[in-house]
């Protein structure tokens, strides 16, 4: 059976839109256009994708079915167009690196270190961005790499995503502090009421409902604001267990141990950049030094 990208495409653009004509403005092109486009494929399939529905249009159940292989066809053939391209191009000069303001600094750390030894001249950059942006950035070349939260990402794109481990959060307070001197059997009911530092890039992501425990919250953009908060005795927050690690431990915030939280929030992280030779070997780099810190302080 024979059928084009532009046909798959335009059959994705529809499905997405409920439109025809919302779809010919997405593909610029003619609504008649898109309406022929997508009967001719009909007629190859032999099957129909939409019920049209005046002005608009509702997939069928064969149309729901399809919707997810042709999706996939057109992230495949993206994909083989990148690593195409990539193909003629040489090594980097300059990378830019996106993450959410939850990651731990000292893994940032870790990842410059590497690069710097194994790519003595080439500039990188680290910008704090959400998910959605680091997605967009991946897709229109503006970012190289970035390290994202998969909690509930879907696996249909067209770029690289290698599985990196967790973040794991738990809940940080003033060293020596009220909080700090309190029992364990008290304490827990203490938090639901004391002022909780939430960092913004959890709630832009989603994870609300994971980590909002006191209904006295407030949202704080950057990770070193809220420990310099938590130091000052403002509050408690959530943050990442590496900050308990002795090469990188933080004067004046320390862990809360409870004896109802055995283990931390944990996050999945993953390396996300594009399907591109001249990008490999950096990759290698950055996964290496990720590696590296996990198993240094991998529980035995």
């Amino acid at each position: 059976m024979n059928f084009s990208l532009e046909q798959l495409l335009a059959f994705v653009t529809v499905y997405e839109h409920l439109s025809f004509s919302k779809a010919a403005v997405k593909l610029n092109k003619h609504r008649t256009t898109i309406g022929q486009v997508i009967t001719n494929l009909e007629d190859q399939l032999a099957v129909s994708l939409f019920e049209r529905i005046g002005r608009s249009v509702e997939p069928t159940e064969d149309g729901h079915l399809l919707y997810h292989y042709a999706k996939q066809a057109i992230e495949q053939a993206r994909v083989f167009d990148k690593i195409a391209l990539s193909l003629s191009y040489g090594g980097l000069e300059r990378v830019v690196i996106a993450y959410p303001s939850f990651i731990p600094h000292q893994a940032l750390y870790l990842i410059r270190q590497q690069l710097a030894q194994d790519f003595p001249t080439m500039r990188v950059e680290f910008l704090v961005r959400g998910r959605d942006e680091i997605k967009q950035g991946i897709v229109d070349g503006s970012i190289h790499f970035g390290l994202a939260n998969i909690h509930d990402s879907t696996a249909i794109h067209s770029f690289d995503s290698t599985f990196l481990g967790h973040v794991e959060f738990l809940p940080y307070v003033q060293t020596d502090g009220r909080l700090a001197q309190m029992n364990k059997a008290s304490v827990l009911s203490e938090l639901q009421i004391e002022r909780q530092f939430m960092l913004k890039s959890l709630l832009d992501e989603g994870l609300g409902d994971k980590f909002v425990f006191s209904a006295n919250n407030e949202q704080v953009d950057q990770l070193a604001l809220v420990i310099k908060m938590i130091k000052e005795g403002l509050g408690w927050a959530w943050l990442p267990k590496a900050l308990s690690d002795s090469q990188f431990a933080v004067e004046g915030v320390s862990q809360l141990e409870l004896d109802l939280i055995l283990e931390g929030m944990k996050l999945p992280i993953s390396l996300w950049c594009p399907h591109a030779k001249n990008i490999k070997e950096v990759k290698s780099s950055i996964v290496k030094a990720v590696n590296d810190h996990v198993q240094k302080y991998k529980p035995r």
